[in-house]
């Protein structure tokens, strides 16, 4: 009979990690400590409701983001660490229309994650996303940049804003993922992961320039504050004859104007083409939407208009836009 080798005797080699499971593995190493598990209760028409999700710490002592859904409607709960600690939180602010939040845990010395720029991230690139989905400490997924430049549409109350920029990517998502991490391959977080949009598709709100002075507002004012002028409006080409002098090829096209909002006061009219807000550029709804920031509110602005072939000068006088 053939001599059966026994088991103990078999050599398993201990090869070394390919080069995608080495960048995930660290990520997650790095990342881990610092995605929390986020319990959350509710009062609604007089009963207790819990939810849950994931926050990612963004400084030492104790400052978390997430997004806006996972805590709308409750004042505080409990964070949960890999290291064992269970850490009450209150909610700091939150703005439903970026669908981002920030808490503050009671506690000292938490590991901080480091925050990338999400403007520099390439369709095919990996990207890893660690949540807390369904109670599941520090559950990674891997997978790539998907697509760039998706819109997300959100709301608060009467407003409805579209958050531009949305990263899809194909990493795994799950409903207790919202508020968790969305990383590059330098575990550096560029997202929040805020929905998941189909099989095989999630969506992560950006972590830039833009997003980063929302939460900086957050964080010390507790709400961020946006103008309003009521228009909806659109991507349109420049006509040809201009875009030499205008130095753009896009403008936004006004769609609809609001009754009696600032735009209508101020005379703009469907078809009118906006290429410029107080000489800032303006060639998509993205960039109209940073230009409608809290300091311009009450103040006179003029806005470049294309109309009927015409440049003409159009002074508005933003309000505050209401949840």
């Amino acid at each position: 009979m053939p001599r059966v080798q026994p088991i103990a005797d078999v050599h398993v080699i201990d090869e070394p990690l390919d080069a995608y499971s080495q960048v995930v593995t660290e990520a997650a190493q790095i990342l881990s400590p610092s995605v929390t598990s986020l319990r959350v209760t509710r009062r609604f028409r007089g009963r207790r409701a819990e939810g849950g999700g994931s926050g990612v710490v963004i400084t030492p002592d104790g400052f978390v983001l997430t997004s806006a859904h996972v805590v709308a409607g409750a004042e505080s709960g409990l964070a949960a660490f890999m290291d064992g600690r269970e850490l009450s939180f209150t909610v700091v602010g939150l703005d439903p229309l970026s669908d981002l939040a920030v808490l503050r845990v009671d506690g000292e010395s938490l590991a901080a994650a480091r925050l990338g720029d999400a403007d520099n991230l390439r369709v095919g690139q990996l990207v890893v996303a660690i949540g807390n989905p369904r109670g599941f400490d520090s559950s990674v997924t891997a997978g790539v940049v998907s697509h760039l430049g998706r819109s997300l549409t959100t709301r608060s109350g009467s407003a409805v804003r579209i958050v531009e920029n949305v990263i899809q990517t194909d990493a795994a998502l799950n409903p207790g993922n919202s508020g968790g991490a969305l990383a590059d391959g330098r575990a550096r977080v560029v997202g929040v992961n805020t929905a998941v949009a189909g099989v095989g598709l999630g969506l992560a709100v950006p972590v830039n320039s833009t997003t980063l002075r929302i939460v900086t507002a957050l964080m010390r004012e507790g709400r961020f504050r946006r103008s309003y002028i009521g228009i909806a409006g659109g991507p349109r080409p420049v006509p040809p004859r201009l875009r030499v002098s205008l130095g753009q090829t896009m403008g936004v096209e006004v769609v609809e104007v609001v009754d009696g909002s600032p735009a209508a006061a101020a005379g703009l009219r469907p078809e009118d083409l906006i290429v410029a807000v107080d000489d800032a550029p303006v060639s998509s709804t993205g960039d109209l939407q940073r230009l409608m920031t809290g300091d311009i509110i009450g103040q006179t602005v003029t806005a470049t208009v294309l109309r009927s072939g015409m440049r003409i000068e159009v002074d508005l006088v933003p309000t505050e836009l209401e949840g």
